[in-house]
Formats: structure tokens, C-alpha cells, sequence
């Protein structure tokens, strides 16, 4: 008996391809887009340790010299010798053609071992490897032809990154006897004498600090994650409900013939777990497919607004396939647990007319708009009471699963509205079969909703962000030219080339601190128009460039000012009063800028080496301060190339999540299309006796196209609205708890009426081909419709 209910249940796949289809690509698609998001940030996550392993920062303490210069090796044997142990770390950037690499020496012989670090790969198999053996990304390892080294691809070094012996890199760097830091050993000898006093040790934070900083942006990607992955259940919820309803004979069939009810849940929660296995498999795979292509924007993305280096392959890792399998069964009971609670409730003599399903319909959307109502409340809530990121997540949720509760409604109410302002009797059936028709669409039209909604919430955020970045960049790059001598020595030099001259120098001078746990910088800067004219203040307290020239106290971004909740007449743990808070768009940590002066007296021994530089002819002061100092590369930099530079980025930084715009409206437009085409079979006791009463199939065909017109023009009009929320939600809410920075909301009606036109022109996609069928449906199998009972 089990075995023949399971071949009646599968029975109606077979007779419903189309259905079957929309079940395992809604599923396969969703899947797919939630297992790429996680493979990305899986990649990304195990890049982050593997770069902590490489500098051996995580959890370890670091000694540098208090005044901020470089230690040599007489420092780092005089330590030794009082018995401390550590190890020397040399850092520095080498360029090779028009890329620059990032060297870090390293002492194998005293680094601290870390699970599979650095300090075992000079350790081989076979016994040590050379002395000059240079560890690199296996993509990197051609860009290393020409270095006197031993050239050694290893599967854990990110991408831009090369690990050697200090020696060879103090050779490749041109810096001889130069260290960057001291890593101080997990272990030390008792009684060892105190530090002396001209070096500082800090602890780092157990866990790098390069994770801590992405974490926002990961947070949001797994948002577009499930925001995509909703818009796929959407989907596979409407399948599986389709399905549900026109089962019912067979159900009551099964039941008549003996069939426990208990035996019948068990076969259809069979059935919809072979369906979610096999449709998360295709997602998986789809999925690698998707991060792959997407890394590379990642990678940029992730480099350009946090340093972080992150490698360009993509590794298959357990954790992010079994999450996908695990989404694509919790995606399915979600989606088959409300009809299997219907089947449960099922009477045994239940009947399954048309006009019956479309009242049931009505029902359950009253229901939905209940729900709905429920969630807006709770949003509210989150809103007024709520902090951190998950509350603006949760918030969006609500809005977002919210507003998909209310479309069915909302549609109906349209359609109704639609039927009473055109009489006769041709426009009221059409308006009336809309509103029968609708309950099998409603899931689809939900599903482009949100994706109509989200493409417009991004873009909203996106632009709004170009503009306020780009007269951002305006205000903060006001020097003509932006100079990084070599060394100390060199900068002198310059700067007494340039005294002769009608330029103006403003040196840039800064250190590294720690400030809440989290690295930041402090600036020191001199007294200049530049500044006060074009520096981009939110807030600060009465004659604040004044207070900054004497000395009164320091300037923060809006990153640390709300990050640590300071504002104007504050104190920063550094003892600084707060004078002001300036717009910092882009940057991921904390900055703090006081009066060079002050600068100088609390950080001596800082040498000056970076200037901007104010003229009125920057390509002739850059060509001949190339020619005549030798600076090349990132030396000497217009601000016109800064500008693109920055741009660049920025763009870089929103492609992935553009990317998934795309790839979430064409989910919504599949949906809406498996959903006509699974519509079109049913359709025909519906259309034949219009059919039969003159209107001809072409004609019946253009109004299925209307139809879907109709729909997709109200689901469009309806998205607006819910988008611009989203985009309010994305720039007042989740953006500052994300990144640190608020940007102001521009609208762009061109935007939204090009995404319209993009939305209609897919739902006319979606129902050409099922209106290309019915316009060739056989007359004849109309005219088979009248034979059975109906």
C-alpha cells in the first residue's frame, strides 16, 4: 500500500514537469545563492588566519620602539641577551613591474610555532628547506622570476603576499639590519628584567584585527544571501502549494482506499526531502560556480577598504556545502510545513473547485496581512528599542517578509478596484479571472517584490553613496599632489628644493594606536586654509580650527566618534578633548588629528616623509621632482589619479552586491515565468468557455499578456515605496552600525522608472511563451474541456 501511494504521489510530477521544475530550480537557485555568499566568506575567514599566522599577531604581544622608528639588530641581541624572548618581524612592500607585493621577514629559528604557521614551513619534508626559499601564492610565483630567492608556492599564502627569511628581505627590501617589531614568545624565563623604556609592548586582541573589521561586510552579504535565499523559497513555497491543491483528489482517494493519514504525511515529508537533497546538490554546485566568479570582486573589494588579502581561488570546504544542504531541507519544511499542517486538517470528502480555492485563497490572505501587521509592529519596536546590526537586519526582515504578506491583499484590492471602473462584460471576467488566478501567482509575484524592492533599496544606497563620495573626495584631496619621500633625509631635501618655490607644503604625519581595542591613527597637521576651508566637519564646538592650532584638544572621524559614543567636549582615552567630528566615508578605523606641534612634542621621534603639496602646476612641479629626486611609482601622486583610484574602489566595493541584484530579479523573473507556464495547464476549463463564446485564441493571448502586464505594473508600483524604506533602513540604520558612517538619501526617479521598464519587459518575457501556447492550443482540446464534468 505504501509502495503504489508513493507511485500516485509521484505520479503528478510526471504529469506536471513544469511544477517539478519550479520546485527544484526555486530550491536549486536559492541554495545557490546562499551557498556562494558562504563559500566567500568562508574563503575570506580562512584567508584572515592565514594572514595572522603569517604575521604571528593573534593573540601575541609585540614590541616596538616608543617613538615610532624602526629597530635594528643591536636592539633586537640586547633584548635577547637580558633574556627575553622574541623574535624579529620585518615588513615591507616591494614592487615588482606595476605590482606591489608585501614581504615579511621572518627568524625561523625563534619564531613562535602557531599550528601550521610560517615558523613550520621552513621545516620540509624531506628536512629544511634553502635558506632563501621565498613562500608565495602560487598565482604570485611568475612575478617572482627575477628575485634572487628560492621561489616556493604554498597553498596557505594569500594572494599579494610573500614570507621569507628576515635576511632576504631585509636584501630584497634595501633595508639592512632594519625590523619592524619584535613578537614576544608565549613563554618567558622567570625573574627577566622590566622593558626598557625606549620600547612599548601591546597584546594584541586574541583574533586578528583585520576579521573584527570585516565583519560588517560579510554580515551584509550574508544578508543578500538570505534575502536571495527568501526569494527562492518564495518560489518552492507557491510549488509546493500549487502541488498540494491539486492533489487533494488524490489524497482523498488514498484515503478512501485505506491509506493512513500518518502514512500519507510520512510519504509526502519523503517525497519533499528527496526533492531538497537533490535541488541543494545542483545549488552547492551552482554555488561554487557563483563564489567563483565572485571572489575576485571580494578579493579587490576586501583589499581596497581594509587591506586584508584574500586569495582568488576558491577552495570547497565542508562547512559552507553542508550549510547549503542544510538551508535548502530547513528552506523546504518551511515551505511544505504548511501544507502538510493543511493536509493534516484535510476533511476526508474535500473537494477542490476552482471558485472553492480562490475563497480559501482570500482567506489565507487576510491571514498573511495579519501576520504582516504583527511584523510591522515588532519592526517598530526594533526600531525604537533595538541596537547593533541584528537589530537593523531584524528590522529589515520585518519590513521586507512584511510587505510580502501584504501583496496578495494588495493586489486584489487593485484588481477589484480594476473591475469596478471598466464595465462590460469582457472587461469584468478578465478582471475577475485575474483575482481567481491570482492565488497561483502570488508566491512569484512575492518573490519579485523583494527582488524589485531590493534592487531598488541598493541602488538608492549606491548612488546616494557616489554622490556623497565623490564631493567627499573634493573636500578631503584638496592638494594638487601627494609626496612620500624615502627616506628622512630625501624629505629634507625636498623641502628645501621647494622653499624657493610658490608651493605649499602640509606634511602628513602620523602613528599607530589602539583606541577601544581596535587600530587607529593620529595625525598631526599644521594650520592652513587648506584645512579649514574644505575639511568636511559634522559637528564641533566654536572656533574648533582655532582650539585645534593651539592645541586645546584633536578632531575625530565619524567612525570612532560613534563607535565609542563621543561627541564635541568629550574625552578621548588619549586625553584629547573632542572639538570636532569630520565625515570619513570609505575608511574602516578610527582616526584622531591634532596640531602638528603637539604632534611632534608627544611623538618625537616620528621622522616627516609624506606632504601634499598645493600649486598651480602639478603635472610640471611632479615631472621634474621625478626627474630630479627619482621619485616613481606611488612616490609622487596627482590627485586626479588618487580620485580614480579611490573611485575605482568604491566601485570594486559594490559590484558583488549588484551582482546579487541581478542574479535575485532574475530568480523572481524565473518564478514568474514556471508559474504562468504551470498556470497555463489549469488554465483551460477557465478559457474555453470564453473561447467558445468568440473570442479567439490570439485574442485570449493577449490578455494573458495583459494580465501579466497588470500584475508585474501594480508589484512595480507597490516596490517603490517599500524599496526607498529599504534604502532608508541601509543608510540611517544598518550602515552605521556596519561601517560607522551615516550618508544622506538622494532619490533617482530615472533609476526607478529604467528598473520598471526592466520589470515589465521580464513579465512580458515570462508569459510570451505560455501565451504562445495558448495561442496554438488545438481547437479541439477546448472543445475536450465540455466532456467532462466540471
Amino acid at each position: 500500500m505504501i509502495r503504489l501511494g508513493l507511485v500516485a504521489l509521484l505520479s503528478h510530477w510526471r504529469r506536471n514537469p513544469w511544477q517539478l521544475a519550479t520546485l527544484i530550480a526555486g530550491l536549486a537557485l536559492a541554495t545557490a545563492l546562499w551557498s556562494g555568499v558562504q563559500g566567500i566568506n568562508s574563503e575570506a575567514r580562512a584567508s584572515y588566519d592565514r594572514a595572522a599566522d603569517v604575521v604571528s599577531g593573534a593573540g601575541v604581544a609585540q614590541i616596538r620602539r616608543a617613538d615610532g622608528q624602526m629597530l635594528d639588530t643591536a636592539a633586537y641581541v640586547a633584548l635577547r641577551r637580558l633574556g627575553w624572548q622574541v623574535s624579529p618581524v620585518l615588513e615591507g612592500t616591494l614592487t615588482l613591474g606595476a605590482t606591489d607585493l608585501q614581504v615579511v621577514g621572518v627568524d625561523p629559528m625563534t619564531l613562535p610555532a602557531s599550528g601550521g604557521g610560517p615558523a613550520q614551513w621552513f621545516t620540509g619534508q624531506d628536512g629544511p628547506v634553502a635558506r632563501d626559499a621565498m613562500f608565495v601564492n602560487a598565482d604570485d610565483a611568475a612575478l617572482f622570476g627575477a628575485v634572487q630567492a628560492t621561489v616556493m608556492p604554498h597553498p596557505d599564502q594569500p594572494r599579494g603576499r610573500a614570507v621569507t627569511d628576515i635576511a632576504v628581505a631585509q636584501r630584497l627590501l634595501g633595508t639592512p639590519d632594519a625590523i619592524s617589531r619584535l613578537v614576544v614568545g608565549p613563554v618567558q624565563a622567570m625573574g627577566v628584567p622590566p622593558l626598557p623604556p625606549q620600547y612599548v609592548i601591546t597584546q594584541t586582541a586574541p583574533g586578528n584585527d583585520v576579521a573584527r573589521l570585516t565583519d560588517s561586510f560579510h554580515l551584509n552579504l550574508t544578508a543578500f544571501g538570505l534575502l536571495s535565499f527568501a526569494v527562492g523559497i518564495f518560489i518552492v513555497y507557491g510549488a509546493v502549494g500549487l502541488a498540494f491543491e491539486q492533489r487533494r483528489p488524490v489524497f482523498r482517494t488514498l484515503r478512501a482506499l485505506g491509506v493512513p493519514l500518518r502514512h500519507l504525511m510520512l510519504l509526502l515529508t519523503v517525497e519533499l526531502g528527496v526533492f531538497a537533497v537533490l535541488a541543494g546538490s545542483i545549488g552547492v554546485v551552482l554555488g561554487y560556480v557563483i563564489a567563483a566568479a565572485l571572489l575576485p570582486d571580494v578579493a579587490a573589494t576586501l583589499r581596497g577598504l581594509y587591506g586584508a588579502d584574500i586569495t582568488g581561488q576558491l577552495q570547497v570546504r565542508p562547512a559552507w556545502w553542508l550549510s547549503g544542504l542544510g538551508m535548502a531541507l530547513a528552506g523546504t519544511a518551511v515551505a511544505g510545513g504548511a501544507a502538510l499542517v493543511k493536509l493534516a486538517r484535510l476533511p476526508l470528502l474535500s473537494f477542490n473547485h476552482p471558485r472553492a480555492m480562490s475563497m480559501h485563497a482570500s482567506r489565507a490572505a487576510r491571514g498573511l496581512a495579519g501576520v504582516a501587521v504583527v511584523l510591522f509592529v515588532i519592526g517598530a519596536g526594533v526600531a525604537v528599542l533595538g541596537q547593533g546590526i541584528f537589530a537593523g537586519f531584524a528590522l529589515l526582515a520585518c519590513l521586507l517578509i512584511g510587505a510580502a504578506f501584504c501583496l496578495p491583499v494588495a493586489l486584489s484590492a487593485a484588481l477589484r478596484l480594476a473591475g469596478h471602473l471598466h464595465k462590460g462584460p469582457l472587461a469584468e471576467w478578465f478582471w475577475a479571472d485575474s483575482r481567481q488566478q491570482l492565488p497561483g501567482l502570488s508566491m512569484a509575484l512575492m518573490a519579485l517584490l523583494l527582488a524589485m524592492a531590493a534592487n531598488i533599496g541598493v541602488s538608492t544606497m549606491v548612488s546616494s553613496f557616489r554622490l556623497t563620495f565623490t564631493g567627499y573626495l573634493d573636500q578631503r584631496l584638496a592638494s594638487e599632489l601627494y609626496l612620500t619621500a624615502t627616506t628622512p633625509t630625501q624629505a629634507a631635501q625636498i623641502t628645501a628644493y621647494l622653499d624657493g618655490q610658490d608651493v605649499t607644503l602640509l606634511p602628513i604625519v602620523s602613528q599607530d594606536l589602539r583606541i577601544g581595542g581596535l587600530p587607529a591613527e593620529i595625525y598631526g597637521i599644521i594650520d592652513h586654509a587648506t584645512y579649514r576651508d574644505t575639511w568636511p566637519l559634522l559637528d564641533a564646538v566654536p572656533d574648533v580650527w582655532d582650539a585645534v592650532a593651539r592645541g586645546d584638544g584633536a578632531l575625530i572621524n565619524e567612525q570612532l566618534a560613534r563607535r565609542n559614543g563621543l561627541q564635541p567636549g568629550d574625552t578621548l582615552p588619549t586625553g584629547d578633548r573632542v572639538l570636532g567630528v569630520y565625515s570619513d566615508y570609505g575608511n574602516s578605523s578610527g582616526q584622531v588629528v591634532i596640531s602638528e606641534a603637539l604632534f611632534q612634542a608627544r611623538y618625537p621621534g616620528v621622522p616627516v616623509v609624506r606632504y601634499g603639496v598645493r600649486t598651480d602646476d602639478p603635472d610640471g612641479l611632479s615631472a621634474d621632482l621625478r626627474s630630479r629626486f627619482g621619485l616613481d611609482g606611488d612616490r609622487l601622486i596627482n590627485q586626479s589619479d588618487l580620485k580614480a583610484f579611490s573611485l575605482a574602489v568604491f566601485e570594486r566595493t559594490f559590484s558583488v552586491t549588484s551582482a546579487l541584484n541581478v542574479l535575485t530579479l532574475s530568480v523572481a523573473g524565473l518564478a514568474l515565468l514556471i508559474g504562468l507556464l504551470t498556470l497555463a495547464s489549469l488554465r483551460l476549463p477557465q478559457l474555453a468557455p470564453v473561447w467558445a463564446l468568440g473570442l479567439t485564441r490570439r485574442h485570449l493571448a493577449m490578455l494573458e499578456l495583459l494580465r501579466a502586464l497588470c500584475l508585474a505594473a501594480v508589484t512595480g508600483a507597490l516596490a517603490v515605496p517599500l524599496g526607498l524604506a529599504l534604502a532608508w533602513v541601509l543608510l540611517a540604520v544598518v550602515n552605521v552600525e556596519a561601517f560607522g558612517w551615516r550618508l544622506p538619501m538622494y532619490l533617482f526617479p530615472l533609476d526607478y522608472l529604467r528598473l520598471g521598464g526592466l520589470t515589465l519587459l521580464a513579465a512580458v518575457l515570462a508569459a510570451a511563451w505560455p501565451a504562445m501556447r495558448l495561442a496554438r492550443t488545438p481547437p479541439d482540446q477546448l472543445l475536450r474541456v465540455f466532456r467532462n464534468e466540471r
